[in-house]
């Protein structure tokens, strides 16, 4: 992951959403703009806390956040972290929070921080509390793996929620971080819910005032007669 990341700085730059050359297209950018909207799985596992998201895990926006967090292209983080920092406000609602607020990101696994070089989720968080005043947001990287965790890719929502229970944990010397500010859990994505339900779980067990939890982009999960994730299909594009 370090090669590649060189790799890609020493190169000529190609946007990450549509191949065009130069960096991030202004079109492809336009993918972020929101409005945030709910994100409702379906089915919704128990304790998973109001979520906003930005747009589908979809088209650009499934390009843009591979290409951080697996393609190494960490001049995307600015831009993602302004995405998320919008999920952020709409969980918060109307104007500023009353409190400090304190962005909590889902840890990644430490075999994932070894093969990319860094946490990428921890990068949108720093970025997203920068678009707030210097005093308003900050990052506290409280929750800690308990355990070891199956990959989840090929599990379904009740098997995702019985893979994490119990899996995330806070470390006694984080609590006092915690206290006297707004939580808000953050993540470049939801899927089932699972993660977000497990790590409010661990925030409140430690005593943490979880507002809710904000991601970029939300997965489409079919149900009859509704869209679950509460995010509309997205239109056009490339």
């Amino acid at each position: 992951m370090l090669v590649r990341a060189a790799l890609d700085l020493a190169l000529p730059q190609h946007c990450p959403g549509c191949a065009a050359p130069g960096p991030l297209c202004g079109r492809c950018a336009a993918s972020l703009a929101g409005p945030p909207v709910r994100a409702q799985p379906s089915p919704e596992p128990p304790g998973m806390p109001l979520t906003y998201a930005v747009a589908p895990y979809a088209g650009v926006l499934r390009q843009l956040l591979l290409a951080h967090k697996e393609r190494g292209r960490r001049s995307l983080a600015r831009t993602l972290g302004s995405a998320l920092a919008a999920a952020v406000r709409a969980v918060c609602g109307p104007g500023a929070p009353p409190i400090p607020l304190l962005l909590v990101p889902v840890p990644s696994t430490a075999a994932a921080r070894r093969s990319r070089g860094r946490d990428p989720t921890h990068a949108l968080a720093a970025a997203a509390a920068r678009t707030f005043g210097r005093t308003e947001a900050t990052v506290v990287p409280a929750l800690r793996q308990g355990r070891p965790v199956a990959d989840q890719s090929e599990l379904d929502s009740a098997e995702r929620a019985a893979n994490l229970a119990g899996a995330l944990g806070v470390p006694t010397r984080w609590r006092p971080a915690l206290a006297g500010g707004l939580v808000v859990v953050v993540d470049d994505l939801v899927t089932t819910g699972a993660t977000l339900a497990e790590a409010a779980r661990a925030l409140c067990r430690a005593g943490a005032d979880v507002r809710g939890a904000a991601v970029v982009a939300a997965t489409v999960r079919h149900h009859p007669g509704r869209h679950p994730t509460g995010v509309p299909p997205s239109t056009g594009g490339h």
